[in-house]
């Protein structure tokens, strides 16, 4: 150990840097993690943060830097997925006893939830988008989904348009919340959707096609990466740009539409909102220089920290939130964790926890509080005290948040 992070020595030469003191750190993670550092265009080290937990392709939690390659992998399949917080002028007394109307117009509000292809009952996608949605398409998003589709006929059938302003399913969320003066804050979490999975996936499978057309073998099929100058690189580099936009849009317009929400609920005074705003990536690649050296950062489940860059870690449903602040530290590529991190898959948290236990630990927040959301349930995830105290030399906490309300796909 030193200066507050573990250095690991892979038998391959793989070097990884790992802020997990005092969180688990499991042995299925640590070993792909290992794989990925043990790539030769991997730059110094591979960056790992306290919420890691073993992913697909890459895992959870980690920071991958590379010269003249990206994997796809390690972006994943929702692509620009993300946090938005926005601070109001409201007051917890400004809020009513129940919130039970404020989470039905917020879900009534935003489309959420699985989607149906836009058949009766889809809940999860817009069936007629409204005017904003549209407008946001045809002048900020159409001409490079045009270009992309122009190269690549096969990503034509995912939703686009439809989903743009909604959350999804899974760990996406919309929380209200009260930060330590009791201000109301709204956060969100999500990505770019079905469209952004299906140019995750497309190029995930291209990567796979080229290793092994030129045969090369990896320790992880996941980790088929696309070198720079070739087509395929050039294309990845233009759709994963631009589904990391639509995601920033995506959010962008979910905040829009779960302020109007709110100030329709009865009650309600008038309120002012972004006061502080944040919208941040946390599965996505992006152009930086560190050591002397232009690479590619790839974060699955990280934070851009740089010194003075604001940043947003959840917690789970029913635990504290951060807003925090980047201290630009250099070993980390200048980043930070995502959120607790799960501390058991999805299906291990079904099988552990009960309705009541899942009832208990959501004890004072507006949510569903029914066996479909059991596999997010707080006990389901790390503890947030515990991965904040872990990541000291990365951010500094600016707002401490609890939730009242919160929704779920």
């Amino acid at each position: 150990m030193e200066r507050g992070h573990e250095i690991i020595q892979g038998k391959s030469g793989g070097l990884v840097k790992a802020w997990t003191r005092g969180v688990p750190f499991e042995e299925q993670a640590r070993a792909q993690v290992m794989n990925a550092a043990a790539l030769p265009f991997v730059h110094g080290w591979v960056a790992v943060m306290p919420d890691v937990h073993h992913g697909i392709g890459a895992t959870v939690g980690s920071v991958i830097p590379t010269t003249n390659a990206i994997i796809p992998a390690a972006v994943g399949v929702d692509i620009g997925c993300g946090m938005m917080a926005a601070r109001t002028t409201l007051k917890a007394s400004d809020l009513p006893e129940s919130l039970k109307e404020m989470r039905s117009t917020i879900e009534r509000t935003v489309p959420h939830g699985r989607t149906n292809n836009g058949r009766s009952g889809d809940r999860g996608a817009w069936t007629n988008p409204p005017d904003a949605v549209i407008e946001t398409w045809n002048t900020q998003l159409k001409s490079g989904y045009e270009s992309i589709l122009a190269k690549h006929k096969k990503i034509k059938d995912a939703n686009h348009v439809t989903h743009l302003g909604s959350l999804g399913t899974g760990n996406h969320f919309i929380e209200v919340c009260l930060d330590e003066s009791d201000s109301v804050w709204f956060m969100l979490h999500s990505g770019s959707r079905g469209i952004g999975n299906k140019i995750g996936t497309y190029f995930i499978e291209l990567a796979k096609q080229d290793m092994r057309k030129f045969f090369i073998n990896l320790a992880d099929e996941d980790l088929a990466y696309l070198p720079e100058g070739t087509d395929h690189f050039n294309e990845y580099v233009e759709a994963v740009g631009w589904a990391q936009d639509f995601a920033m849009w995506n959010r962008k317009i979910m905040m829009d539409r779960v302020v109007s929400a709110v100030s329709q609920t009865k009650g309600i005074p008038p309120f002012e909102s972004h006061l502080e705003a944040v919208n941040c990536h946390h599965n996505y690649v992006a152009r930086e220089h560190h050591f002397g050296k232009n690479v590619f950062v790839t974060r699955k489940g990280a934070v851009r920290a740089r010194k003075g860059d604001m940043g947003i870690i959840p917690g789970s449903m029913g635990a504290r939130s951060y807003i925090v602040q980047g201290k630009g530290n250099p070993d980390s590529f200048h980043s930070c964790s995502h959120g607790a991190g799960r501390a058991m898959s999805r299906t291990a948290a079904t099988k552990r926890f009960t309705l009541d236990d899942h009832i208990r630990a959501t004890s004072g927040v507006e949510c569903r509080k029914d066996e479909g959301v059991i596999d997010e349930t707080p006990g389901a995830y790390k503890d947030i005290d515990l991965v904040m105290e872990a990541q000291k030399e990365l951010v500094d906490i600016v707002h401490t948040l609890r939730q009242v309300l919160c929704v779920k796909g």
